[in-house]
């Protein structure tokens, strides 16, 4: 059965003029694109991502990121904006926000200090009871990988699941073994939680294990057609069609990825990918980000062909 927070949730990037403002007409246009693909498996946008560019963006444009999306999607699919803050106090000032600006749900990061000095089980219950507890809106939990000291177990995910808001976790474990097995336990615990894989690199090996649900990943707002594609075989258990699609997503993502998770440098890539393919004008990042070199600009381009998709001819 599918769940309603099931399916494929681009996290979607946001073009910018030179003067490094949004563009927000080339943004509507991207995600109009986008919406065509709702009928396919696409049942929300994901703003204010890593691939969004989250940490380049000041409040009030993470905000305006979201109202925009929210205004054009117009309730054709789910809205869910990032929340990155180092203090509780300023991530339930963002997701009010962002509830505000219409958003359906949020992403809620761990606090990044965490990643230096870790976390305690409690902390990261109370972090997440206490932005809860400030809004209406859903929470999808997104799990940072198991080599980090803001990773949450399997327990701990367990009880942020009791948590009424939260509807979904991001499943960014990144160590096959044990996120088969958290999959396994939390499913089979949590049935009603969506799972999501958010291993752009390895995404059908992630997406076919029983009890997930979708996937929450930026390489599905560059490449749409293959990884609804690639959802749609998967729905039908048709591993043959998905395998054939499989074969194109590698031929990008181990251009943008190599073998490795998702980095600034690949979000980078990710959008001149875009640019290439005519959907945004500029490659531009917010600082520190800077541009791609030439060389990389030659691997994105045979990513391009080697993926077999065409120009979206938006610019």
């Amino acid at each position: 059965m599918k769940k309603e927070w099931g399916g494929i949730f681009p996290a979607i990037m946001v073009p910018l003029n030179e003067d490094y403002s949004i563009n927000e007409q080339e943004f509507r246009n991207y995600i109009d694109w986008l919406l065509t693909f709702t009928d396919k498996g696409i049942t929300g946008l994901v703003t204010n991502g890593h691939t969004g560019d989250i940490t380049g963006f000041l409040p009030e444009e993470r905000a305006r990121i979201t109202k925009i999306a929210a205004e054009q999607a117009a309730g054709k699919c789910k809205i869910v904006s990032g929340v990155s803050a180092e203090g509780t106090f300023e991530a339930i000032s963002h997701a009010k926000a962002a509830q505000e600006a219409g958003a359906d749900g949020i992403l809620l990061m761990p606090p990044h200090l965490w990643l230096r000095f870790g976390v305690k089980k409690e902390a990261a219950i109370k972090f997440v009871k206490d932005v809860a507890a400030e809004i209406d809106i859903k929470i999808i939990i997104h799990l940072y990988p198991s080599d980090t000291k803001a990773f949450y177990t399997v327990d701990m995910l367990l009880e942020l699941c009791k948590i009424p808001n939260v509807v979904a976790i991001k499943m960014g474990t990144r160590n096959m073994p044990l996120y088969e097995k958290d999959v396994r336990i939390l499913s089979e615990q949590e049935p009603e939680i969506s799972l999501l894989t958010c291993h752009d690199e390895n995404l059908l090996s992630t997406m076919i294990q029983d009890g997930v649900d979708g996937a929450l990943i930026g390489f599905s707002g560059c490449v749409p057609e293959l990884i609804t594609e690639l959802y749609q075989a998967l729905q039908k258990e048709d591993y043959v069609a998905a395998k054939k699609v499989n074969n194109k997503l590698f031929a990008a993502s181990s251009a943008i990825y190599g073998i490795g998770q998702p980095t600034g440098e690949a979000h980078a890539r990710m959008k001149e990918f875009l640019v290439q393919r005519k959907a945004l004008s500029s490659p531009l990042m917010r600082p520190p980000l800077v541009p791609l070199d030439q060389e990389e600009n030659v691997k994105v381009k045979k990513a391009l062909e080697d993926s077999g998709v065409g120009l979206v001819n938006l610019v």
